[in-house]
């Protein structure tokens, strides 16, 4: 493996360990003066000390976020707001290359990847949702009252904390603030804390592009506490959550107390279906990437591949000289297509599944082995793998792995796999792999999922809604939904008696 050297840029900021918190415009230890350290997944080596924030130090976020909420954000005019969002858009730009290289150290994407897509989807994001302030306006309802007249006003909620997980951390921190920041709230981020360090760097930014103290808060350490005092905080309005399931139905709870708003992104078992018909240079390619793209740690993931029997046995094949032949390694070296897993407790998760899997009588094609020796010493690396003879009721079929797993299944008419693709408790996201353009728009009508790809996979755009079904959660990222979620509808009613 040949690591590129860390630049400069980032060297310097990696000197300034230890980091604080970020809280009404300062740099704060965590009130209690816990820390906690953040390692490089690639080699095992310790990158930075960072605070690890506790429910006093959300007390002090909210009255900060609060004060800039009811001063000088909420008081501040449209065209502030366009500006800020546009300055930290030019920023993220500007600092792309410093950007990727901490992602890629502190959660494992290979460099390659968070160059070309990380930071520049992050800056995309905050100038899209730059556009909107001017943008949101209300309506004047007819009703019956002749001797009325009404309008509608969308007015912010007030403090949104945001929460998210470690596997994107650049873009789904500017994804749920933007639009947040953009409709006039203030905000208060939970980075995730095996993956806090470019979230750090993106608050000196945020400072430079010109928002008010306060307007962005941001506190790293354990999701359990933090999380918890967010979603039963009475000065929060709203929580957007990225993760599990199982954390999503605990904040769904904590949060019942003051009836907080809440929209939620949670887990998934995606089914990404190839039939007979499909063009499968396109698809087999299509299918590697949904799933071992990012070590199959996405929320997306292409986790159940269904394949239509005629060319099951091709499509096996192929898939699996592709994860035989691609190149695993440290996230910094330019070469690597499979990085590391995020984090020790994680792989050792993803190997109980594969080894379960096997157990349960599911046949092990290709990988399945962790690598620790030689390049591999110290990080944490697991073989891309592909099971086969999986059935539908085993546990590799049902949960979420979130690496690099994906049990290839086979199928022979187009009802059967739309039972079998919704035969999930989540609703994520679904791939069709199809040349019969009748059929595409039949199975991707038919199948309970947020978001439904059509020979493609893994696409996104600020313009257009994402979120979940089912288990997978509520609300939605992007698009107009969003801007809807971060406001409250207000009716006006004025006598014209």
């Amino acid at each position: 493996m040949a690591k590129e050297p860390i630049s400069r840029a980032t060297q310097q900021f990696l000197a300034g360990s230890p980091f604080k918190l970020w809280i009404g415009g300062q740099w704060l230890p965590a009130g209690d003066g816990g820390t906690f350290r953040s390692y490089n997944p690639s080699d095992g080596v310790c990158l930075a000390e960072l605070a690890s924030a506790g429910s006093a130090d959300v007390d002090r976020a909210v009255v900060a976020a609060r004060g800039a909420f009811e001063g000088p954000w909420g008081q501040a005019g449209l065209a502030k707001r366009e500006e800020c969002l546009n300055r930290l858009g030019d920023l993220i730009t500007a600092h792309n290359d410093e950007l990727a290289e901490l992602e890629s150290l502190d959660d494992g994407k290979p460099i390659s990847t968070t160059r070309a897509i990380d930071a520049w989807v992050a800056a995309g994001l905050a100038h899209h949702f730059a556009g909107w302030p001017s943008k949101i306006a209300g309506y004047t309802p007819s009703v019956g009252a002749q001797d009325h007249f009404v309008y509608t006003r969308r007015e912010p909620l007030g403090v949104a904390a945001i929460v998210i997980p470690w596997n994107y951390p650049l873009i789904h921190s500017v994804q749920k603030m933007s639009p947040a920041l953009a409709c006039g709230n203030a905000v208060i981020l939970k980075p995730a804390q095996w993956a806090s360090l470019p979230l750090i760097r993106l608050a000196e930014l945020i400072q430079e592009a010109g928002f008010p103290d306060g307007t962005v808060n941001i506190l790293t350490g354990p999701g359990p506490v933090i999380g918890a005092a967010l979603a039963a905080h009475p000065g929060i309005n709203k929580i957007q959550f990225t993760g599990s399931t199982t954390v999503g139905r605990s904040i769904v709870q904590a949060s019942a107390g003051n009836l907080k708003r809440l929209a939620l992104e949670l887990g998934s078992k995606a089914p990404n279906i190839i039939f007979a018909d499909a063009d499968l240079d396109s698809a087999i390619a299509g299918a590697f990437e949904a799933g071992f793209g990012f070590s199959g740690q996405s929320c997306v993931a292409g986790a159940r591949l269904f394949v239509q029997e005629p060319i099951y046995a091709r499509v096996v094949e192929r898939l699996a000289g592709l994860a035989r032949a691609a190149r695993i390694g440290d996230a910094m070296d330019v070469s690597t297509e499979i990085g590391p897993i995020i984090h020790k407790t994680q792989a050792d998760a993803i190997m109980a599944y594969i080894e379960g899997g096997i157990a349960q009588g599911a046949t092990l094609v290709c990988g399945g082995r962790r690598l620790t020796e030689g390049p591999y010493t110290g990080g944490n690396y697991i073989e891309p793998t592909i099971l086969t003879g999986v059935r539908d009721d085993m546990t590799v079929a049902r949960e979420e792995i979130f690496g690099p797993v994906v049990p290839i299944f086979s199928f022979a008419t187009e009802d059967e796999v739309i039972a079998r693709a919704n035969d999930t408790s989540y609703g994520l996201a679904a791939g069709i792999w199809t040349r019969d353009v009748a059929r595409a728009h039949r199975v991707a009508a038919a199948v309970k999922a947020g978001t439904v790809w059509v020979n493609t996979y893994d696409r996104f755009d600020a313009a257009a809604p994402f979120g979940g079904f089912k288990g997978s959660g509520y609300g939605r990222d992007n698009g107009h939904e969003v801007i809807d979620a971060y406001t409250e509808a207000k009716a006006v009613w004025v006598s014209l008696k």
